[in-house]
């Protein structure tokens, strides 16, 4: 199950990654993207939070995302250390392309599927994701 998990997720990012490519974006920026669609203005420190990514690959691709013109990072007035993340136009712009990438991956891996496999294969990843989660570290399970 293990290895056909890591197939599955390998094959998914790789198709994402080239759908990607052709809006010229890094996997990763569009989830990114659409957590400022969602709510613009977040500081860096909301964004860690929200998306589980470390400070180090989340600062480069804000710096990628600044260099491509789609976000800008600006003091808080409330604190001079706080940076706050705001989209530009080109960034509003990106939510319908996002929007059909997305389809477009779900499309495509869904292709193969009746209605009852995928919402299955849906059910079925949020258990695995929860089993997962939800684990015991080592040294901590209760006796």
């Amino acid at each position: 199950m293990s290895y056909a998990i890591f197939q599955l997720a390998r094959a998914h990012r790789a198709y994402a990654a080239a759908l990607l490519r052709g809006m010229d974006l890094h996997p990763g920026q569009e989830v990114l993207l659409m957590h400022l669609l969602d709510r613009d203005g977040q500081s860096q420190s909301e964004l860690l939070e929200c998306l589980g990514v470390d400070h180090s690959t989340l600062s480069k691709a804000l710096r990628r995302m600044q260099d491509a013109g789609l976000v800008v990072r600006e003091p808080a007035a409330h604190d001079r250390r706080v940076m706050v993340v705001h989209l530009t136009a080109r960034g509003r712009a990106m939510r319908e392309p996002i929007a059909a990438l997305w389809q477009a991956l779900e499309e495509t891996s869904a292709r193969n599927l009746s209605e009852r496999q995928a919402q299955s294969l849906v059910e079925t990843a949020y258990a695995i994701t929860e089993a997962i989660n939800s684990r015991a570290l080592p040294g901590e399970e209760s006796a």
